[in-house]
């Protein structure tokens, strides 16, 4: 007889079952998906798996029975990741999920604002504006205040106060220097009375949706406390994104519980122009004493040669949590750095390698060309489509069909054909000059009438008295001003033509008046179709080029080579990514810097990071020795960003084997070398003989790169002329780069191949 009390008896307990949703899950990724008590940051690198780890843990809280559905605030970014959060969770628990708090910043707030309207004096039923809704309005504003809305657009006051209310302030919080960015002083009024027209109309902007659910959260405790009770577990996605008002909202409801999880990659962070905060980021555990933080480092994308390359040049910013990236891949090619002449080769060495992988069997899709700034694409598209490569602009209009170029090109249309109506049509009252729909109305009747061009409508109705004075007078001046741009064809080139108008209409004044965040990237828009005009003998000849691009580019097609900008790429990956314009000015922005400081080049170096880290397999960095920007050519030194990167990892190819690089340039033995801050120079390139010379520097007889001598013949106090630049005194000699204190430009470093004696 057995005794009763034999333990040997009783089966061993069977070990735990792993969840499934946590087999999948690295270390890093599993402690940050089961860490549910307290602040947790999460740092998940480029391509760490930070969406796998996110959805894991929400599934966790779920499975785990840690919180209702309810008493969960998720938040994300777009529609789309929510909607992909919604159905990983679902498939990771095996059951739907209702009742979650889930959502972007904006569509929560629709939700708790519409339950509190009332305490910001709105009825539930209030109505969200539109940008084109929230611009009438604005006018609307500015007219009753008497002031002319051409000198303080309606466009600019939204950025104002767009602005102000990703930071949180309410009109009574604004400072005197906040106040004086708008109207000579009047920003803050006209913000109240903007407040107080939508409170009239029961309406709001996209900002006030978080704006009235931060005032409501902070002036009515006990609201705050029924929303801090119920959430009891807050997650973020795409934390180092928020702005001011978002990282308020978040720090309120997560001050019960604390059991709020961010989830971000401040080295990714680069977004300040739209109102994003790193700093948000890099407090995270001053916000929340005790914060566990969790590094994803272990990336699933990119092969160690572009990790290391990566890594190396992020290494250089002083703002950052700090973490570094490895992979378990063991193969892979070297970063290449490709080193041209100019703006155009660089597009046609770019398009050979397309077709050289094309030849390899990649597919277009897996490729990418990024940009920092918008006028980059035109080169590329041309040559795309001169060589027959598909292609598509993700994230933004096409070079010829975004709608300042179209207007330029209309005015072109209408000098070289006065007959073309469409042409006229769309550039008669653009920019504004007093022509309103009713005049327009008018030209179009007599011409109808008369069977005659509106171009000719137009004249004759400056002779007579139908129209208004002062829409006679604008006419008149406009169509006077289109005689005097078509009898300069016989004298000038069509380059001055077009930058004539572009001055005379007003057009160029119109974007320079222009405060949005759009209007620098326009004018340069404007300032490469320009450029992109000199090829050609005339007008008209550049017009039948653009007619037959647009019309190639029409074309659908399943398989095209992506070409976006670098902020347009974040989230995206592909096999192969091309980054070309990497030149101090251009890359990092010289814009950025100059607007920011250090802290604009540290957002820069971010974006380059970004860009370096889309590529799984092959990475391409090009830079141009001359560019044509601004309307002249300059000089350039290679990007600061390209002496980051670490020797061993990147192959640096001036003649990359393509024979119209080689019938461009040839190289003397070490041509190209990126020692120093800046990264060396274009040294012993020359150029055949003729063969693409820009003016600038046919004129001063200079060769098309000069021999430089590895140490300049320069000395220190002399005082020299940079074609970009001006004049200035030499402060320092490093080898052939001088550092040079320009009377206008400051401190500056040169290669002295492109300066000359004073």
């Amino acid at each position: 007889m057995s005794d009763p009390f034999d333990l040997a008896d009783v089966p061993e307990p069977s070990a735990p079952v792993e969840a499934p949703y946590l087999t999948a899950l690295n270390p890093p990724q599993k402690e940050a998906a089961l860490t549910t008590d307290g602040p947790v940051l999460i740092l998940a690198g480029a391509g760490t798996g930070k969406t796998r780890a996110l959805t894991s843990r929400l599934a966790h809280i779920l499975h785990s029975h840690l919180a209702f559905p309810s008493q969960i605030l998720a938040v994300t970014f777009t529609n789309k990741a929510a909607r992909e959060m919604q159905e990983r969770v679902a498939e990771m628990v095996g059951r739907a999920v209702e009742g979650i708090w889930l959502g972007t910043f904006h569509s929560i707030g629709v939700r708790i604002l519409r339950r509190h309207a009332e305490l910001v004096g709105l009825k539930s039923n209030f109505t969200i504006l539109d940008t084109d809704d929230q611009l009438r309005l604005m006018k609307q504003v500015l007219e009753a205040e008497n002031l002319d809305v051409k000198r303080w657009p309606p466009r600019n006051l939204a950025a104002c106060i767009d602005r102000w209310k990703d930071k949180g302030m309410t009109p009574d919080k604004l400072s005197a220097a906040d106040a004086e960015s708008f109207a000579n002083g009047r920003g803050k009024d006209l913000y109240q009375l903007y407040q107080d027209r939508l409170r009239e109309l029961n309406a709001v902007d996209f900002g006030d949706l978080l704006l009235h659910c931060l005032r409501i959260f902070t002036s009515e405790t006990e609201v705050l406390e029924h929303y801090q009770e119920q959430f009891k577990y807050v997650l973020v996605d795409e934390y180092q994104d928020t702005n001011v008002v978002q990282y308020l909202l978040l720090r309120l409801l997560a001050q019960k519980h604390r059991n709020i999880c961010c989830v971000g990659d401040d080295d990714q962070s680069i977004y300040s122009w739209r109102g994003a905060e790193v700093g948000n980021i890099l407090r995270f555990e001053k916000d929340f004493p005790g914060a566990k933080i969790v590094r994803l480092e272990q990336n699933y994308r990119s092969t160690p040669q572009i990790l290391t390359a990566a890594s190396c040049l992020i290494d250089k910013n002083e703002d950052r949590h700090g973490k570094t990236l490895w992979t378990d891949i063991n193969e892979g090619e070297l970063v290449k750095i490709i080193g041209v002449w100019d703006g155009e080769e660089e597009a046609r060495v770019i398009g050979d390698e397309i077709e050289n992988q094309q030849r390899q069997q990649q597919n277009l899709n897996d490729m990418a060309i990024l940009v920092r700034a918008g006028f980059q694409t035109r080169e590329f598209e041309e040559r795309l489509i001169t060589i027959g490569v598909p292609y598509r602009l993700v994230g933004g209009t096409k070079f010829y069909e975004r709608a300042h170029i179209r207007d330029a090109i209309a005015y072109c249309r209408v000098i070289a054909q006065p007959a073309d109506d469409l042409a006229f049509e769309r550039i008669v009252n653009k920019p504004k000059r007093a022509l309103g729909a009713k005049s327009v109305q008018m030209i179009h009747q007599l011409a109808r009438n008369q069977g005659m061009p509106m171009t000719r409508a137009a004249q004759l109705l400056c002779e007579t008295e139908e129209l208004a004075k002062r829409a006679r007078t604008s006419l008149s001046d406009l169509m006077m001003s289109f005689e005097r741009w078509r009898n300069m064809q016989e004298s000038f080139p069509q380059t001055e033509i077009m930058e004539t108008v572009l001055d005379e209409s007003g057009y160029t004044q119109a974007l320079q008046l222009d405060k949005s965040p759009a209007a620098p990237g326009r004018l340069e828009d404007l300032k490469e179709l320009v450029h992109a005009m000199e090829p050609f003998e005339n007008l008209q000849g550049f017009l039948e080029h653009v007619s037959l691009v647009m019309d190639t580019d029409n074309q659908a097609v399943d398989e095209a080579v992506n070409i976006m900008t670098l902020h347009g790429a974040k989230g995206l990956e592909f096999d192969t990514v091309f980054l070309p314009g990497w030149e101090e000015g251009l890359f990092p922005h010289q814009r950025a810097m100059d607007e920011a400081g250090n802290s604009g080049l540290e957002e820069e170096r971010r974006l380059a990071y970004v860009g370096l880290t889309r590529a799984k397999k092959r990475a391409i960095i090009s830079y141009a020795a001359n560019r044509r920007m601004f309307d002249r050519w300059v000089s350039s030194l290679p990007s600061r960003f390209i002496a980051d990167l670490p020797g061993d990892q990147v192959q640096q190819d001036v003649n990359p084997g393509i024979s119209t690089g080689a019938d461009y340039f040839e190289t003397a033995p070490g041509a190209f070398s990126y020692g120093g801050s800046y990264g060396g120079s274009f040294g012993g390139a020359r150029a055949l003989p003729g063969r693409g010379q820009p003016s600038h520097l046919r004129e001063h007889g200079e060769s098309y790169v000069t021999n430089a001598p590895d140490v300049s013949s320069r000395t220190l106090g002399e005082r020299v002329f940079h074609i970009k630049f001006g004049y200035g005194r030499i402060q320092s000699i490093d080898g052939n780069k001088l550092e040079i204190d320009f009377e206008k430009a400051g401190l500056k470093k040169v290669i002295d191949s492109f300066v000359e004696p004073a």
